[in-house]
C-alpha cells in the first residue's frame, strides 16, 4: 500500500525529529559533563588572581647588578670549559647568592645543560648544596615562613608540578603564611618556579580544561577535537530540533 505524498513527508519528518531527539539527548549527557567542567575552570580562572597562583605576591625582588671594571670577559672560560661540540644557548650575567655569576646554558651530548662561573674570576663554581639552596630559597620569599620539608628530586613524572624544568633541583616546602614549595636548581643556581596549593588547583582544572591527561598544554589533542564536533553537531542538531517543532516556522509553509 502506498502512502500518498504528504503522509510520506510526515512520516519523514517525524524520523528525522525522532533522531535529532535522541542524538541530542544522548550526546547532551556526555557533552553537558564536560561543558560543567569547563565552566567550574572558566569562573576559577576568571575569579583567581593569575600573579598569586605564579606566586609573584610571594616572590622577593632580586639584589641589582652594580657595574664594576674587576669583572672577567666570558671568554676566559669559554675557551677553557667548553669543546667545539658543545653549543652555547645563552649567556647570563646574574647573581647567586649576590655573588656576580656568570650562567652558561648550553647543549651537551644531546643534553641541555648548564654552568656557573664566578665573574670577578671566571672560575667555574660548583652546583649549590642543599644548605645554599635553602638560603636562596629563603631570601626569594617574601614573608616569614618556616621551612618544612626539603627534597632532592633527580626526575619528575609527567604529571609532576615541576614537569619539563631543569633537573636536578631541590624542592623546599615552607609552611603558613607562605604554603608554598620554591624549586631551586641545583645547576642554575636560581628559583625556578613557585607552586602553592591554587596553582595545584589550577593545573588540575586546567588539565579538564583541555582534555590533555597528559601533558596539560597540547590543544590539538584528538580527544579534545572529538568533543568540539560533538558539540558542534549537538548545536546544530538543536537548531534543526527547533526549525522542526517550531509553530513559526510550520506556520509559514502552511501559508
Amino acid at each position: 500500500m502506498l502512502c500518498a505524498p504528504g503522509n510520506f513527508k510526515i512520516m519523514t519528518k517525524r524520523k528525522i525529529i525522532q533522531l535529532n531527539r535522541k542524538w541530542h539527548r544522548y550526546l547532551g549527557v556526555v557533552l553537558g559533563i564536560q561543558f560543567l567542567l569547563w565552566t567550574l575552570g572558566g569562573l576559577y580562572f576568571s575569579w583567581t588572581d593569575i600573579d598569586e597562583i605564579r606566586g609573584d605576591n610571594l616572590k622577593e625582588q632580586q639584589p641589582f647588578l652594580y657595574k664594576s671594571d674587576s669583572l672577567v670577559s666570558p671568554s676566559v672560560f669559554l675557551t677553557t670549559h667548553f669543546t667545539s661540540k658543545d653549543s652555547i644557548l645563552s649567556l647570563e650575567l646574574t647573581t647567586v647568592l649576590e655573588n656576580p655569576t656568570y650562567r652558561v646554558v648550553y647543549y651537551s651530548e644531546q643534553q641541555k645543560r648548564a654552568k656557573l662561573f664566578n665573574a670577578i674570576t671566571g672560575t667555574l663554581e660548583a652546583p649549590l648544596t642543599k644548605e645554599e639552596a635553602i638560603l636562596i630559597a629563603k631570601t626569594g620569599l617574601n614573608v616569614d615562613a618556616e621551612l618544612s620539608q626539603v627534597e632532592y628530586l633527580v626526575e619528575t613524572g609527567k604529571h609532576h608540578e615541576y614537569r619539563g624544568r631543569p633537573l636536578p633541583v631541590y624542592a623546599i616546602t615552607f609552611s603558613e603564611p607562605a604554603n608554598t614549595t620554591i624549586y631551586v636548581s641545583k645547576d642554575y643556581g636560581n628559583i625556578q618556579t613557585f607552586r602553592s596549593n591554587q596553582w595545584r588547583a589550577f593545573d588540575f582544572l586546567w588539565m579538564l580544561h583541555t582534555m590533555d591527561y597528559e601533558g596539560r598544554d597540547n590543544f590539538n589533542n584528538i580527544l579534545l577535537r572529538a568533543f568540539a564536533l560533538f558539540g558542534l553537531f549537538s548545536i546544530l542538531s538543536g537548531f534543526s530540533l527547533y526549525i522542526f517543532t517550531s509553530r513559526i516556522f510550520n506556520k509559514k509553509r502552511i501559508k
